[in-house]
């Protein structure tokens, strides 16, 4: 089992990047597999609505979207962290996820989704619940945990002093692990992945 745990903050081993870290050790302590991907600090190109992934199954502009949509059925779990800007997640970010999404959200489905936001005070459950709208859609299986996956602090010793935050990754952890092992015993034992209709139903409530 393998989890990608996506950094959305441009900053190196910062707030974000400590609360995921704090996820990773759990998991590592389960034997699962870890990958941190850093979006970092180079531009992004947000989703044009150009639709020739739905020809071509790959995004248009040719980047490191690409790069993870052809990896993603390497990965069981996939968990999304951003610092919080104007109680929203990063633009970057976002951008990044608008176009994995859209692109290959068809190989989602069926893995464990987890979302963790950062902030120095305000705007968490906002950020949060923006994130957790990309696995509502694609019949994933959210983790949650004893609180809103958030942490607080204006730099990563700060994030580590959040007695409550850290705990809250920590107990993420375990319920991810806990059900990446129910989804993977399922499969051991027959139970096949739900099955969905063929045709996609699209309703376009202006007549």
């Amino acid at each position: 089992m393998k989890a990608l745990l996506i950094c959305g903050s441009p900053n190196k081993e910062g707030c974000t990047y400590t609360a995921l870290s704090e996820i990773e050790k759990v998991l590592n302590k389960h034997n699962i597999e870890t990958e941190i991907y850093q979006i970092g600090k180079k531009p992004v190109s947000g989703c044009m609505a150009c639709r020739a992934c739905f020809k071509t199954g790959r995004c248009a502009v040719n980047d490191d979207v690409n790069v993870i949509a052809d990896r993603l059925d390497e990965f069981d779990a996939v968990i999304i962290g951003s610092p919080v800007y104007y109680a929203a997640a990063n633009g970057t970010l976002t951008a990044f996820l608008d176009r994995l999404f859209y692109s290959a959200g068809r190989k989602m489905a069926g893995k464990v989704g987890a979302a963790i936001v950062s902030c120095r005070r305000g705007g968490a459950s906002a950020a949060f619940d923006q994130l957790n709208k990309y696995f509502g859609i694609s019949n994933m299986v959210v983790a949650t945990s004893q609180y809103w996956n958030q942490v607080h602090g204006g730099n990563a010793d700060e994030v580590v002093q959040d007695g409550e935050g850290m705990q809250t990754m920590r107990t993420l952890g375990e319920n991810v692990a806990w059900l990446l092992r129910l989804i993977e015993c399922g499969k051991q034992n027959g139970i096949e992945p739900p099955k969905y209709e063929e045709q996609k139903i699209r309703t376009n409530f202006i007549r």
